[in-house]
């Protein structure tokens, strides 16, 4: 059995909205309806020529109504009852294809959405924000418009074909064939274009991801092109992939465009055929003038929307690649999963050993290389090294955004692998030295994650985190909107924030990795008096460049190449003479001072 992948992406989708089956055939049988009933006119014609020309030997005077004129009268009143449930029926539809489209649209995105989410972060590595934006917002849209137009045309060309076919061969099996002779060609057409334009579009999809990638990078490194006076370097390196969709899109058109043309040709000879011929049974008498005309209208009612798949099959090629790419993203199986222990937060004590691990990032070279260190519940652990040592990698460990290869990351002595994601990272606050502010007001951002929080609470965690002041002082104050990633404030108004956050979260085990990196020394200051607070009580782990934040902690390890070298309190380290007593010379400027005496 083929893999999901490798199915058309047509049933792929079909599968995925079984859950709205009901509102695909209702929606499905309303266009056949609406149809039916538009096909109707020619046959309403050619009863009008029948009464005219035949009167009292019509077809409608057969049935009882012997009066032209009744005859007449009637017709309209069947006329008027037609058109009424045309529009009916047409109206139905439309509201049920778009709200379909509608639906899908939404469910898609955020099931997309949400899947992404549960993706590991290695998953992102290899991806742009661009690509996935691409996929989750114009691939998506893709799809909505062609439900929007395109499923109902191809069911009501689907229902032209079934109900005119039966009526030519019913009133005149004789030339029927010749109005059904260009089917065949159309449908071969159909598929001969279909299988050339699919990897085409898919070609314009993956273009609009790369677009979409150079923008998003673009966007946010805007501050980084202004400083390098590079606006139009950027601008030429967009003008070059633009113009490469551009070329994609016009190959993709050369072809498409090409499809109606050549089916009309087709198509007319089929038309000519009914014409010609069914006009000699007429004037031979070997066909009544009315069916004659019903005929000749019905022809044109039959193959002329026939020349608008070129543009249903456009946009069904543009949905099926975009789908594709939309439940190509779906069938990503997460490679880090909840394991099956929920565990209150209340409940955690917060002791954190790691044995014998091993990690590397997937190019083969080890990160982390045989640690075992233990931190027990309630002290204040610091790990600290040279850059490149490991030193985050432990934390995104713990947090389980990536697993071990080797050994094994316990939280109270049981390997976070078996806890429940959820229950894992809410158990534990993170601090980074890369802030992420969302964009909205100070109140929102302090409240991420403990959406619940009252005023009173949040005030209280921005004490603690020593940003009150300076919140007050901000124009609204609690109310003040950020702005994207929070770029009106400074770094270290970014950072108490982000502190705050993470005490009003009060988890067991709190990590501030890197968090006084890049701020002044004043702002350090208040950060350390902060850290000092919360620390009590909890099990918090300092990943630390500056070793000045770290000299207080109960025990430190030092990490070098993903090793542990070395561990224990500061002075036993500077006694030590080792990693740690050099690095912190280094910091302090004694080497410099010795170096000069």
């Amino acid at each position: 059995m083929p893999s999901s992948s490798q199915r058309h992406p047509l049933l792929r989708l079909i599968s995925y909205s079984r859950r709205h089956r009901r509102r695909v055939i209702a929606a499905s049988l309303f266009s056949v309806l609406n149809k039916i009933f538009d096909l109707a006119p020619p046959a309403l014609i050619g009863a009008a020529v029948d009464i005219v020309v035949q009167q009292s030997d019509s077809f409608i005077a057969r049935l009882g109504i012997s009066d032209p004129a009744d005859q007449l009268l009637a017709l309209a009143g069947l006329t008027l009852v037609i058109w009424i449930l045309e529009s009916v029926f047409e109206y139905v539809h439309r509201v049920l294809w778009r709200n379909l489209a509608q639906v899908l649209e939404h469910e898609l995105r955020i099931d997309a959405y949400a899947h992404v989410q549960d993706l590991e972060l290695a998953y992102y590595e290899d991806r742009s924000t661009g690509g996935l934006m691409a996929i989750l917002n114009d691939d998506i849209n893709q799809l909505e418009r062609f439900l929007d137009v395109g499923a109902n045309d191809l069911i009501q060309v689907a229902t032209t074909v079934i109900v005119i076919g039966g009526i030519f061969i019913g009133v005149a099996p004789s030339v029927a064939w010749m109005a059904l002779l260009p089917m065949p060609l159309v449908i071969y057409g159909s598929v001969w274009f279909q299988r050339r334009l699919a990897p085409r579009y898919a070609a314009v999809r993956e273009q609009v991801g790369i677009l979409n990638s150079q923008l998003s990078n673009n966007l946010s490194g805007i501050a980084t092109i202004k400083s390098f006076t590079s606006e139009r370097h950027e601008v030429e390196r967009m003008r070059a992939e633009s113009d490469i969709y551009r070329q994609r899109n016009k190959d993709a058109i050369a072809l498409s465009s090409a499809f109606s043309p050549l089916i009309r040709m087709v198509i007319v000879a089929g038309f000519i055929a009914i014409m010609v011929f069914g006009g000699r049974l007429a004037l031979d008498g070997a066909l009544n003038i009315g069916a004659y005309s019903v005929l000749v209208f019905m022809t044109q009612r039959l193959l002329w929307p026939l020349t608008r798949l070129g543009e249903t099959f456009d946009l069904y090629q543009r949905a099926m690649a975009s789908t594709t790419r939309i439940l190509d993203l779906l069938d990503v199986e997460p490679q880090i999963v909840d394991g099956p222990r929920r565990v209150p937060v209340e409940s955690v004590r917060g002791e954190v050993t790691f044995e014998d691990v091993h990690f590397n990032y997937g190019n083969g070279q080890n990160v982390v290389r045989g640690l075992s260190l233990n931190i027990p519940a309630g002290e204040t652990a610091a790990i600290v090294g040279a850059t490149g040592a490991g030193k985050s990698t432990v934390i995104k460990l713990l947090l389980r955004f990536y697993d071990v290869q080797r050994g094994q990351v316990l939280l109270d002595d049981r390997d976070v692998r078996e806890f429940n994601l959820a229950d894992l990272r809410g158990a534990i606050g993170l601090v980074s030295q890369d802030v992420f502010l969302f964009h909205g007001t100070v109140r929102e951002n302090i409240a991420y994650g403990t959406f619940g929080a009252s005023d009173e609470q949040i005030v209280a965690a921005a004490r603690i985190a020593e940003a009150h002041d300076f919140i007050m002082d901000l124009p609204q104050g609690y109310d003040t909107v950020v702005g994207e990633r929070g770029q009106k404030l400074s770094g270290g108004q970014r950072q108490r924030i982000s502190i705050a956050r993470a005490v009003l979260k009060d988890p067991p085990v709190l990590i501030l990795d890197e968090a006084t990196s890049s701020v002044d020394n004043e702002t350090e200051a208040a950060i350390q008096r902060s850290m000092e607070r919360i620390a009590v009580g909890r099990t918090t782990i300092v990943i630390a460049h500056r070793l000045s934040t770290v000299r207080n902690a109960d025990r430190i390890f030092v990490l070098e190449n993903g090793v542990l070298r070395e561990q224990g309190r500061h002075e036993d380290l500077l006694r030590d003479n080792g990693i740690y007593a050099t690095l912190w010379r280094v910091q302090t400027g004694e080497r410099l001072r010795l170096a000069g005496d």
